[in-house]
């Protein structure tokens, strides 16, 4: 009986020790999923801002997401010419390093 109750409790202790673990590795994934999250929710605010802060931009109708699994910066929405969607994309790049950048803007003129 004690022999049992040892194997028992020797059992438990191994699977406590093993659900540990992996709760440990668990909360580190986490950690790391909401670093990531973070660090892409500033590169949106990041672009965005100095897409309006930029005066060759019409920044008000472009809309910045930020892919944080691909680290992928996205530009959606429009600007009146060509030359402020290459301007546009090259403020992403510039602000977001290590980003890929997909530019979705399209060029639509301002009703007068």
């Amino acid at each position: 009986m004690r022999h049992a109750f040892g194997i028992a409790l020797a059992s438990a202790a191994l699977l406590g020790t093993m659900a540990c673990g992996n709760t440990v590795q668990g909360v580190k994934k986490d950690s790391e999923n909401v670093a990531e999250k973070t660090a892409a929710g500033a590169q949106t605010v990041d672009v965005k801002s100095a897409l309006i802060a930029d005066g060759r931009v019409d920044a008000s109708s472009i809309n910045v997401d930020t892919i944080a699994s691909t680290k992928t910066v996205v530009l959606k929405g429009s600007v009146p010419t060509a030359e402020q969607k290459t301007t546009a994309e090259a403020i992403a790049r510039d602000k977001a390093p290590g980003y890929t950048i997909t530019n979705n803007l399209t060029i639509m003129a301002k009703p007068k």
